[in-house]
């Protein structure tokens, strides 16, 4: 269950994904380009270092990639950190290793070739300060790295070498650093969004609420005042008002984190929660053996009620004319199961946009949000909707 107010991540996550497997192909596209001159350049090195720099620098790359796959993304961005680390390394050790003679291919050393893969690395990884100062770092350090080892006959000017190599790679960085942000203001709003949606909700659940107390100032407190003011003081009229009074009170307490509803508490509130929306639709009950015994959390009932209102309303909203509805409560010892179908056009409840959040907050969310609470929705395109709230003490 997602803690109330935790931060989505569903878009970014989605980006940071697609930038481990693209990178990873670019990782995977230069090796297969770059493999033969690695090894004519191998031996302008240290033996040990063209072995280890191309193992690390691809692997890493590699590795960032398959990271992609794994459910938790903070693998994937110590994968990126790790690549674009890795990058620096080797080209800080190549300069150490180098051993000429001087390169004559204006291609220049094969690490100058990609600084920015490594530097979308960073981005996965990094805030876009770091991942911009990583880029940076990179192509001053290729670059000066070629122009320390190439013959001095082919060499170019060193500063326009970088300038170029920055402006070139700020085109990749910048635009993965826009999608990262894009992804981020996605998650914000659609938080946002269902705040404000469980807000809403929150507020359909104090109408119900208060239908009940008007419900109860009818039924209890006028009806005792009514009797009493034509038939006095009698056993019956003291027995309801007392009745009465220990509803009040319990209004007046408001509910306690242990306070338990009873089945007819229940079925008065889902009643009352139903008629809130549809007056006209009939509550039909079911009890199984052992109902009288039935007891279930306040919250949990409430929540209940609020996913069946918003049933309801949906179904009026976009069932269609003419479509019937109907709830039907089963209750048994430790189970209480809620149906509200309705004879409507139905849906696909695959294809329901995102932005549509009825049936992912108002109902399912809250139901996810009760320990023992459930819903399913059951619908297809023309043959109506069926959906279908459980709480189960077990």
């Amino acid at each position: 269950m997602t803690a109330p107010g935790a931060e989505r991540r569903g878009a970014t996550d989605r980006i940071l994904r697609t930038f481990g497997v693209f990178t990873s192909a670019g990782y995977l596209f230069y090796l297969l380009l770059l493999l033969p001159s690695i090894i004519s350049q191998a031996g302008r090195f240290d033996v040990w270092w063209t072995p280890a720099a191309a193992v690390a620098v691809f692997g890493s790359g590699f590795a960032f990639g398959l990271s992609s796959l794994l459910p938790d993304t903070r693998c994937l961005r110590i994968g990126g950190g790790v690549a674009a680390i890795v990058f620096l390394i080797a080209v800080g050790t190549g300069m150490w290793a180098w051993t000429g003679p001087d390169l004559t291919d204006p291609q220049g050393v094969w690490l100058s070739t990609f600084p920015g893969v490594a530097s979308l690395a960073a981005v996965a990884a990094w805030r876009p300060v770091f991942a911009f100062a990583h880029m940076i770092v990179a192509c001053v350090g290729v670059q000066v790295f070629n122009f320390l080892a190439r013959d001095p006959a082919t060499t170019s000017p060193l500063v326009p070498d970088i300038a170029f190599a920055i402006m070139f790679c700020t085109l990749f960085v910048g635009a993965a650093v826009m999608a990262l942000r894009t992804g981020r203001v996605l998650d914000s709003t659609l938080d946002a969004t269902h705040a404000a949606a469980a807000a809403a909700a929150a507020s359909r659940a104090r109408t119900v609420e208060r239908a009940r107390f008007d419900a109860l100032i009818h039924d209890g407190v006028m009806s005792t005042l009514l009797v009493a003011s034509r038939q006095g003081t009698t056993p019956s009229l003291s027995g309801q008002a007392a009745q009465t009074l220990q509803q009040l009170d319990a209004l007046r307490a408001g509910p306690g984190p242990d306070d338990r509803f009873g089945a007819a508490d229940v079925l008065t509130h889902l009643r009352t929660a139903a008629g809130s929306v549809d007056d006209g639709v009939e509550v039909q009950v079911r009890r199984a053996p052992g109902a009288e015994a039935f007891t279930m959390p306040a919250d949990a009932a409430r929540a209940i009620g609020a996913a069946l209102a918003e049933a309801l309303r949906n179904s009026v909203r976009h069932a269609g004319p003419g479509a019937r509805r109907s709830v039907t409560t089963s209750v048994g010892a430790s189970r209480l199961t809620v149906e509200v179908a309705d004879t409507g056009r139905g849906f696909d409840p695959r294809t329901v946009p995102a932005h549509r959040l009825g049936l992912a907050v108002s109902i399912k969310g809250r139901m996810r949000q009760h320990p023992g609470c459930a819903a399913r929705i059951d619908s297809r395109p023309g043959a109506g909707t069926r959906v279908h709230l459980t709480w189960d003490a077990s």
